[in-house]
């Protein structure tokens, strides 16, 4: 299992496999004793020659890996996550990993956060603590604001980054990132030396729905990544709580949207 998960990183060390692409290789290894050239044969056959070529020059002068990772297999993947449509083959790591055992919670809203929301995550979090770890995505404004109100409170916490592990994004969170390094745990898909692009983050919200119970959305747009994370909670069976705002406030549109389609109000913030 090992020797396989070290291989699976140089795999994706590449950069040039999907996720689906790692998930039909954990299949191949599961049904094969001997799945290193049957791996390299599916992938001649998926990528094509010259793609694979390319593969094989990147695969061949990756040296020793560092990074920790865990795979889909892994006895530590939480078992929620691998329900959900295509869950992450491989999860790079730097903190605590058990915390991926214990009851989540999603707290995610809008980069452009008020003191409105800020107050809201600063009374409601410290009544989730004791009870849930508390998930966000580490992005500017709720997300941040919901990772310090958990590590304020001596509570535990779980960043799902759309960058890898050594980069700080945003940049204004590179303090909040170390802390959680030491005082919780930060996932991503992506490896060192991986560039940042857009759509990681979208891709990184099926995360953060996938490991939580629920998740809670604090001042979001009509259309904002928080609510991509509160349609795929939805489609996971997830609980979705919304906290109600001002019909006038753009920030507080798509959380009455929510509530209008059925999410549940959070109106008393000690309530859960």
């Amino acid at each position: 299992m090992e020797n396989f998960t070290e291989f699976l990183i140089k795999c994706r060390y590449t950069q040039t496999l999907s996720n689906q692409n790692l998930l039909s290789i954990i299949d191949i290894y599961l049904k094969n004793e001997n799945y290193e050239n049957i791996v390299f044969d599916f992938l001649l056959l998926k990528l094509g020659t010259d793609k694979f070529e390319k593969f094989t020059e990147k695969f061949d002068s990756i040296a020793e890996i560092q990074e920790k990772a865990i795979t889909f297999i892994d006895s530590k993947y939480p078992e929620q996550l691998r329900q959900i449509y295509n869950p992450p083959a491989l999860l790079f790591y730097r903190g605590d990993i058990t915390l991926l055992e214990t009851k989540c919670i999603g707290v995610v809203g809008s980069r452009k956060a008020t003191k409105y929301g800020e107050k809201c995550c600063n009374n409601f979090i410290p009544n989730l603590v004791g009870e849930y770890t508390v998930v966000s995505g580490l992005a500017k404004g709720i997300d941040g604001m919901a990772h310090v109100a958990a590590l304020n409170n001596n509570g535990k916490t779980i960043a799902v980054l759309g960058n890898s592990l050594d980069i700080y994004y945003p940049k204004i969170n590179e303090s909040v990132q170390k802390e959680i390094f030491e005082k919780g745990l930060v996932i991503t898909e992506y490896p060192s030396g991986s560039k940042i692009n857009r759509w990681h983050f979208p891709q990184r919200n099926r995360i953060i729905s996938g490991l939580s119970e629920k998740v809670i959305v604090v001042e979001a747009e009509e259309r904002s990544g928080a609510l991509i994370t509160a349609d795929l909670a939805l489609e996971n069976n997830r609980d979705v709580l919304a906290v109600p705002g001002r019909v006038d406030s753009k920030l507080s549109a798509g959380c009455n949207k929510l509530i209008e389609q059925g999410a549940i109000p959070l109106i008393n913030l000690n309530n859960f």
